[in-house]
C-alpha cells in the first residue's frame, strides 16, 4: 500500500510493508521539509557525499 502522507501541508511519500509491518518514508520529502531546501534532490546528494568523505 503506497500512500501520501501530510505533514504540515506538505506532502510526502510512504510505503507500509505488510509483511514486515513497518512504515517507509521518503528521505528526499523528508529533507525537503526539515531543510526547507528548493532542490532537495541535491541537498541529499551532497549530504551522502559529505558523509563518505567524513569517513574515510
Amino acid at each position: 500500500m503506497s500512500d501520501i502522507k501530510l505533514f504540515e501541508s506538505k506532502k510526502v511519500r510512504t510505503h507500509w510493508d505488510e509483511e514486515n509491518e513497518t512504515w517507509y518514508f521518503s528521505v528526499i520529502d523528508v529533507v525537503e521539509i526539515l531543510t526547507e531546501s528548493s532542490i532537495p534532490k541535491r541537498y541529499w546528494s551532497d549530504l551522502k557525499k559529505e558523509t563518505l568523505k567524513r569517513r574515510k
